[in-house]
């Protein structure tokens, strides 16, 4: 351009100023036109016409979404899409929104709803977790990859071997693999459908097999369903295996809390030899000191929330130890040597006891909730996973163990305690005051008892009733060990609750407490005194 006599050129800075309108005009339709690339065309087939015409156009859209496409389904899935005229557009407040320039308007008065129906819904759904498949963030993209497990077909294998192709994290990827694998056996190439057979052979998921049988049940091509059989036969020998290591695990964390429960029954029945039938509702005082001292954590120190637990130990150790020491003083001690009246009389407070709660607490079960250090677990197999609070007791009860068996062999009440059950009479020619013995020895049973139910609030409910489901089950654990000897409780506890859940797995849950009892029953004819019997000196 040429400059006219007498008139100044533009500086650079002048220009660059006069330039910012458009600068910002062009800056806003990039950012309007990367939040609403989905095409008029594309819109319009996923929200009008049949719904395999529909399903259609949803799939062949979502293998090259964009930000625009991923608002559209979710529109939809939300039911904030109408049409009018044959043309679809978004809803939001009350105006309207073109799907592919997203310029607002008023909402027409003659609009129609989008009407989508169950299996337009789910397609929708998975839609929109396969489009997570691409997040930035590790665990949307194995909670999409999961979410696809179940319905991944031939329509959804381009998007999926795009997510593969892309993946970076070595666990999703494989998991990411069972995906694609399932998406092949839908393929109309044989090959294809060989290949997912080989893959789909190395799952451990109980949900393969479920799409293995599926697909046997409609394969036609013979080579294809052998390698179809051969695979789901390695993947029922994988799940039995995870099921095996399920029950074994199961029955550790049963017989861990059997060993908590029986274990400061060990100390008194064998030191006493008192049937104390009030055991459990020592436990259950345990468990709702812990539910008390959560609520005081939850309403004055929330913040330490996660670290209640920890205070919640000593309390109820505390609270259950004082309430038996108060038993054996005011009543125990004077029915010595009368199993009967002992047994009345301890089966009667355990009815105040429980009668007491339901006066403080009410007759509802109250809930104990977990730290979250204790959420969630360990993921060993497909079908097996390990709850950290399962875990965390089992680890408990073998610290309990441990302080216990340090504290009767290495500790001078221990020395008292073991002569005492040995022989009452020389220890009390000894010097040993043994009615003292007896309440520390009872107020220590009574406080593991408590330990116990603060481990059992957190796999369950607390309620009135907690200790009556393992009274007898205690008792059984501390006569098939032996009286009085923490070995055979420890044996016996570990080996009733394996035992216990290899039965269930077979014969139900009833069938297989009648058959433990009968194991018991046999065992004790056999071998009167337990695993272990009481070691003495005969003259």
């Amino acid at each position: 351009m040429e400059l006219q006599r007498g008139q100044r050129p533009l500086c650079p800075l002048y220009r660059f100023i006069m330039l910012i309108p458009k600068i910002l005009l062009l800056a806003a339709y990039l950012i309007a036109s990367n939040a609403y690339c989905i095409s008029v065309d594309e819109a319009n087939s996923i929200s009008l016409g049949e719904t395999d015409g529909r399903i259609a156009a949803l799939n062949k859209a979502v293998v090259n979404a964009d930000p625009g496409t991923a608002a559209f389904l979710q529109a939809m899935s939300d039911d904030a899409v109408k049409v009018v005229r044959g043309k679809a557009f978004i809803v939001k407040g009350d105006k309207g929104i073109d799907p592919a320039s997203g310029i607002e308007f008023a909402v027409p008065s003659d609009s129609e709803d989008v009407i989508n129906n169950n299996r337009m819904r789910g397609e929708l759904d998975s839609a929109l977790a396969s489009l997570k498949l691409f997040s930035k963030d590790d665990k949307v993209r194995l909670d999409a990859v999961k979410q696809m497990q179940s319905d991944a077909d031939e329509s959804k294998l381009p998007l999926i071997e795009k997510a593969f192709a892309a993946e970076q994290n070595p666990h999703i990827k494989d998991q990411l693999a069972m995906v694609r694998a399932a998406a092949m056996l839908g393929s109309l190439d044989q090959a294809k459908r060989l290949d997912a057979a080989a893959l789909l052979a190395s799952s451990t998921k109980a949900s393969t097999k479920t799409v293995l049988l599926a697909r046997l049940q409609i394969e036609t091509d013979s080579t294809v369903k052998s390698a179809l059989g051969k695979a789901l036969r390695e993947v029922e020998a994988a799940l039995a295996w995870g099921d095996r290591l399920g029950a074994i695990f199961s029955g550790i964390s049963l017989g861990s809390i059997l060993l908590l429960v029986a274990l400061g029954l060990a100390i008194t029945y064998g030191l006493m030899g008192v049937i104390n039938m009030a055991h459990g509702e020592l436990m259950m005082i345990g468990a709702y000191a812990t539910y008390v001292v959560q609520g005081l954590f939850q309403k004055y120190l929330p913040g330490f929330f996660d670290w209640y637990l920890l205070a919640a130990l000593p309390v109820a150790f505390m609270a259950s130890a004082l309430m038996g020491a108060a038993l054996e003083r005011s009543v125990i001690r004077f029915l010595y040597g009368r199993p009967l009246e002992t047994l009345l009389a301890t089966w009667g407070i355990s009815l105040m006891l429980m009668q007491l709660v339901r006066s403080l607490f009410g007759a509802q079960n109250v809930g104990v909730e977990n730290p979250s250090w204790m959420s969630g677990g360990v993921q060993v197999l497909g079908n097996l996973s390990l709850p950290y609070n399962r875990l965390v007791i089992v680890v408990f009860a073998l610290a309990v163990l441990a302080a216990v068996a340090w504290l009767i062999s290495r500790t001078r009440l221990g020395l008292f305690v073991r002569g005492v059950t040995q022989n009452r009479p020389i220890a009390s020619c000894m010097g040993v005051n043994t009615a003292r013995i007896d309440t520390y020895a009872f107020a220590l049973g009574s406080g593991i008892a408590g330990l116990a139910g603060c481990a059992l609030s957190q796999v369950g409910n607390v309620g009135p009733d907690l200790g009556q489901g393992y009274i007898v089950d205690s008792f059984m654990v501390v006569v098939l060990g032996g009286v009085g000897q923490l070995a055979g409780t420890v044996y016996a506890a570990l080996g009733l609750g394996v035992l216990n859940k290899f039965l269930e797995g077979m014969t139900g849950a009833v069938l297989a407490k009648i058959a433990v009892l009968v194991f018991i029953i046999i065992f004790i004819q056999k071998r009167p005194q337990g695993i272990f019997a009481m070691k003495g000196r005969e003259l």
